[in-house]
């Protein structure tokens, strides 16, 4: 079965009274405007909230009932952002710490301990974290570091398990530009150290933004991972922007209007001889030779296309759905809708709920289409 939820790492709230207040003022309301009983969330937790949430059982008490007073429930966290998500710039800080840093460690064991109280009876949950982290500087020592905490994590979720009865799976998510750009290059990593790893609690977060940037080919990707032996845990349903043309004018003109301070927007520009890469958009327009397409880490609302000559890659989302579903068919899976660039859009500030609210629809309809029997 699939599970459908939306992230909340689109709210800026750091604390406990502010990630309270988005439940009532904005998860409720999308649920309603959506036409839905019961919403998922996929919550994001800074790491001081996850630790005070870990160890402070009325606060929890207190989130358990919000969720509960607007008809919402959790199967998933994003653990990827540590805080300050929201903060006037990101851009490279969302990768720290990293998985070499003791504090990346502590607030996944936070975050999980957390999400078992939170599950609903009999459900398993997933927590999506970052591949390793920013490329630059990592090296063999790093990678030492990162698979030791790993190694720990595992067994610190089966001690959940063992305690609570929980499930609760790590889904490591490639992001291009860091250690993990690729899915090739999280499957790799993981079947490199199955042997050390547990990998019952640990597999891939499929984030489809992602994919579309690297130009992969989604089912080839879904293959790849279930020809390794590995879980697709987690889907992120998200849209990069797609420029056919970057050379033209108008589309040079078009993509320099998601030129923003916040956050990274990697960009590929797909050549007959591979792939072009630069860490961020303004890099995009001063260097690359525009003379193929361009792929746009920037997350999309999925329900609204660009205006021309750009496009939206959700048709990346829906084929990788569909590879999933075929090659996981009897898996409950996590798809979680994260467009948390809603604020950076370029135009007049969005209706938050209304938006949300669209997207969780339109993902509702392509899950229903996807459950259908062929």
């Amino acid at each position: 079965m699939t599970h459908l939820s939306y992230c909340t790492n689109v709210h800026p709230a750091e604390d406990l009274d502010g990630v309270v207040r988005q439940l009532r003022t904005a998860a409720g309301p999308i649920r309603r405007a959506a036409g839905l009983e019961r919403l998922g969330v996929g919550l994001w937790l800074p790491a001081p909230l996850a630790a005070r949430l870990a160890n402070e059982p009325a606060a929890l008490a207190r989130l358990r009932e919000a969720l509960d007073a607007d008809g919402l429930e959790v199967r998933t966290l994003n653990a990827f952002p540590y805080e300050a998500f929201h903060a006037e710039v990101v851009k490279l800080d969302v990768y720290r710490p990293d998985w070499t840093d003791p504090a990346r460690l502590e607030y996944t064991v936070d975050a999980a301990r957390v999400l078992a109280a939170l599950l609903p009876p009999g459900a398993a949950g997933s927590i999506s974290t970052l591949p390793l982290g920013w490329r630059e500087g990592w090296d063999a020592a790093a990678d030492d570091a990162a698979t030791a905490a790993l190694v720990r994590l595992g067994a610190e979720l089966r001690a959940i398990r063992a305690e609570t009865g929980r499930v609760i799976r790590l889904a490591i998510e490639p992001e291009p530009g860091c250690v993990l750009d690729e899915v090739d290059d999280v499957v790799d990593w993981l079947a490199a150290r199955r042997d050390r790893l547990d990998l019952e609690h640990l597999g891939v977060c499929l984030d489809t933004c992602h994919l579309a940037v690297s130009f992969a080919d989604p089912e080839a990707a879904v293959a790849r991972i279930a020809a390794a032996g590995l879980r697709v845990v987690k889907v992120q349903a998200s849209a990069a922007l797609h420029v056919e043309h970057p050379g033209d004018p108008d589309g040079r003109r078009a993509v320099a209007g998601y030129v923003e301070a916040r956050y990274l927007h990697q960009v590929r520009e797909r050549r007959p001889d591979g792939v072009l890469r630069v860490d961020d958009l303004p890099e995009a327009l001063a260097d690359l030779p525009a003379s193929g397409p361009w792929r746009v880490h920037f997350h999309v609302p999925l329900h609204l296309d660009p205006e021309p000559p750009l496009a939206a890659t959700t048709e990346v989302l829906e084929a990788a759905l569909a590879a999933v579903r075929a090659t996981q068919p009897d898996d409950d899976l996590h798809v979680d809708v994260e467009t948390y660039t809603w604020s950076v859009l370029p135009g007049s500030p969005p209706d938050l709920v209304a938006g949300i609210a669209g997207e969780v629809r339109w993902a509702a309809d392509l899950l229903a289409r996807a459950e259908q029997p062929a």
